[in-house]
């Protein structure tokens, strides 16, 4: 892999690490305006310096410039001379949709700020300005935080700085730095990290050893044979110079110390200019010396928070803890815990040089779902062979099928089970949606979450964002009554919207509720009626009545608005759950709230199933769903219900439904199956056991199929249909009321 090649996977990690920061900015503030501790701002401060390092190392100078202001304030912050208000939550969380923004800007390959982008944020920083009236804890005074990112990026090219004039407590520090012979391969740019110095003082002096360069014939064009000698002015600690290169610590040499000769003037002649290392002291020339062992980190009181390796500076003020800067081989032992860092801790761009102890990795989507579709297609070639020796009557052949389809089905799971991910973080994002909305409509509304935990396909997580999105968008908006209205019917004036997820009969359920006033059912009948989405005079039930606000058009808004009045939001909703396999209910409580469920499937790929015939028709119900089989009594022909035990049992039967011609067997079977607590039986030929099913879909020329829900390849290469448990049962439930109805 080229080098470029490496860069460009680098800064596609960075990005993606990037939007993952960026989020945990947002979610930060919003717990920190509910009462958030001190961990959560120094949370915010590491993300926020994190963004800022990983930038200054890929040369985005305008997300450093921006990033510094960002951090600025949350030092404030962190050192308690600011407040935490709603105004100052108010004036941060645009700037981190502004870094979202700029990241999706450097995804699209625009590496430089356009002047739109540039305006957005000078508007953005113009009002951080009244927080940052007194000078920052750690910065030093006459700093314009705005242009400390520019250092370097504006000036000459040469790495020679000229310094301007000394503020008090600066003071010259030299570095001794040997670049790993991997580190081009890993993505790094050793003079990118020189660069960033800048953004900690005045580099004013760089000499570039050539001891290490081998002759021209063992030159490798992928090794890194640099190492420098460089003297920075900065007010800075040893250990916040030091952490700079915490990046590629692991695999170079690096040695930071006071330097004890005279500071080379400003106007001196640049290295170049003056030969070779002979002004450079014996203390940090020559043979640098081998770095010491680790040593285990402090104890957790003496030590600040741990901070990423891609930072450029200190994570914390003077202070906030100790300084303690040593000569040139003994190191603080806080800074010499490269070793002992989680892994999460580092970017995943250090991927390369991560320690043996990481017990997590990142991997790309597009893996995942190729590896998913590769178990799917062992299942249909071990269903295959497996037929193959049941009917050459091979026993010692199925014997040992049997036992690769028990390793193929743990493969499955192990595939299926890498995923799964905790849909917490989908319900995170909807805190700001829930602050920002109520916040224009003048409202006060808190969003409460609960089952967080629950594990669910990625594939439908990615799916199901939009349609919670404007269910809750729907609940703020329409759901919760004003103050005025609420305490008038005796409630508290801080509305709440809720969700919820949990696990029922292998669904994941999401429930999204609401303490406002519930559905008017009289008013939605009224305005449907006037639409034409229903006839005068039809008498409809409270839930079919609810389930015409998924109606394509339909709003009970008067006026049109930023928020709603289209009647689009609720019609994606139910199109987007029905084209995941999914179901939606209302649970309507006139004047007290109201509750929609989503029932979806727990994962979109590979299911365990019931085969079963009918006629000439192969059929596979999801196994999850299946209570029984039972034989059918002969009794029941002239109805559709049996008694199951002292039960009444609805049931239908599929050569009915389904149009399949032919002869019934004398002897027919029952597949009781449940769903949502609703039990129905499902009358077909033969029993046919279980079968690992991989879901395939069937086209648009059959979506307005009813009661399927995809197909599956069998063995033998013909295709079976899956039964879409969840459509039927509805059916049969319209039917039963529009009989009763009648």
């Amino acid at each position: 892999m080229s080098i470029e090649q490496d860069m460009a996977s680098a800064l596609e990690t960075f990005v993606a690490e990037g939007r993952e920061l960026v989020q945990d900015l947002e979610t930060g503030l919003l717990g920190l305006e509910e009462g958030g501790d001190s961990e959560t701002v120094n949370a915010l401060f590491r993300a926020a310096h994190t963004i800022k390092g990983s930038s200054g190392l890929f040369g985005l100078d305008h997300l450093v410039r921006f990033t510094h202001t960002l951090e600025s304030v949350l030092d404030r912050l962190r050192v308690q001379e600011l407040a935490v208000s709603s105004e100052l939550v108010g004036a941060l969380l645009p700037c981190a949709d502004h870094l979202g923004a700029m990241l999706a800007e450097v995804a699209a390959g625009r590496l430089d700020e356009d002047e739109r982008s540039a305006v957005a944020g000078t508007a953005l920083l113009a009002g951080l300005e009244p927080f940052l009236a007194a000078p920052t804890a750690g910065q030093p005074s006459g700093t314009d935080p705005s242009a400390a990112g520019q250092a370097g990026a504006e000036q000459r090219p040469e790495l020679w700085l000229e310094p301007a004039a000394e503020p008090a407590g600066r003071r010259p520090v030299r570095l001794g730095l040997v670049f790993g012979p991997d580190c081009l391969r890993n993505g790094m740019d050793p003079l990118a990290f020189i660069r960033y110095l800048s953004t900690l003082g005045d580099v004013v002096d760089v000499t570039t050893r050539a001891d290490r360069l081998p002759d021209a014939a063992d030159f490798d064009p992928e090794t890194c044979y640099l190492a420098f000698e460089v003297v920075l002015v900065t007010d800075a600690s040893l250990a916040d110079v030091e952490s700079v290169f915490e990046f590629v610590r692991d695999d170079s040499h690096v040695e930071v110390a006071e330097a004890t000769g005279a500071t080379p003037a400003a106007g001196t002649a640049p290295p170049a200019a003056r030969g070779g290392d002979a002004r450079v002291p014996a203390q940090t020339r020559g043979e640098l010396s081998e770095p010491p062992p680790a040593q285990p980190a402090a104890p957790p009181a003496e030590q600040a928070p741990p901070i990423p390796a891609s930072q450029a500076q200190a994570a914390a003020s003077d202070g906030d803890r100790p300084r303690q800067e040593t000569r040139k081989g003994d190191r603080r032992v806080a800074d010499r815990r490269a070793s002992n860092r989680r892994v999460v801790d580092r970017p995943a761009s250090q991927a390369a040089v991560a320690t043996p102890e990481a017990r997590s990795i990142r991997i790309d989507a597009g893996r995942l779902d190729r590896l998913i579709d590769a178990v799917g297609e062992l299942v249909i070639a071990g269903a295959s062979a497996q037929l193959t020796a049941s009917h050459n009557r091979d026993e010692a052949l199925l014997a040992t099928l049997g036992e690769v389809m028990r390793l193929v089905e743990e493969v499955r799971d192990s595939a299926l089970n890498l995923r799964m991910v905790p849909i917490g973080t989908t319900f995170s994002r909807f805190q700001r949606v829930v602050r920002d909305v109520s916040s224009d409509l003048g409202k006060d509304i808190q969003l409460v979450i609960s089952g967080g935990e629950t594990e669910v396909d990625k594939a439908l997580v990615e799916q199901i964002g939009d349609p919670l999105m404007h269910l809750v968008r729907n609940a703020v908006d329409h759901g919760i009554e004003s103050a005025e209205v609420r305490a008038e019917r005796g409630k508290p004036a801080r509305g709440t919207v809720r969700l919820n997820a949990f696990h029922d009969s292998g669904s994941i359920v999401i429930e999204q509720s609401d303490d406002g006033g519930g559905i008017d059912v009289g008013r939605v009948l009224a305005l449907a009626t006037e639409r034409g989405l229903v006839e005068p005079g039809a008498v409809l039930t409270d839930q079919e009545i609810c389930q015409l606000v998924f109606e394509p058009g339909f709003s009970t808004k008067e006026q049109v608005s930023d928020l709603s009045g289209r009647g689009v939001g609720m019609d994606v909703v139910k199109r987007n759950v029905t084209a995941l396999r999914g179901t939606i209910d209302i649970e309507n409580r006139p004047g007290e709230g109201c509750t929609v469920r989503i029932r979806l499937p727990l994962t979109l790929a590979i299911i365990d199933g019931f085969m079963v015939a009918v006629g000439g028709a192969t059929f596979v119900v999801p196994l999850d769903w299946v209570v029984e089989c039972v034989e059918l009594p002969v009794t029941s022909d002239a109805r559709d219900c049996m008694d199951l035990r002292g039960e009444v049992l609805p049931f239908i039967r599929l050569r009915s439904l389904f149009g399949i011609s032919g002869e019934r067997p004398r002897r027919e079977n029952v597949v009781v199956v449940e769903y949502a607590g609703m039990k129905i039986g499902l009358v077909v030929d033969t029993l046919m056991g279980e079968f690992q099913t991989v879901i395939k879909p069937l086209g648009r020329l059959f979506e307005h199929v009813r009661g399927i829900g995809g197909s599956t390849i069998l063995g033998n290469g013909e295709v079976a249909l899956i039964i879409d448990v969840p459509m039927l049962i509805r059916h049969h439930t319209d039917r039963h009321d529009v009989l009763i109805g009648s």
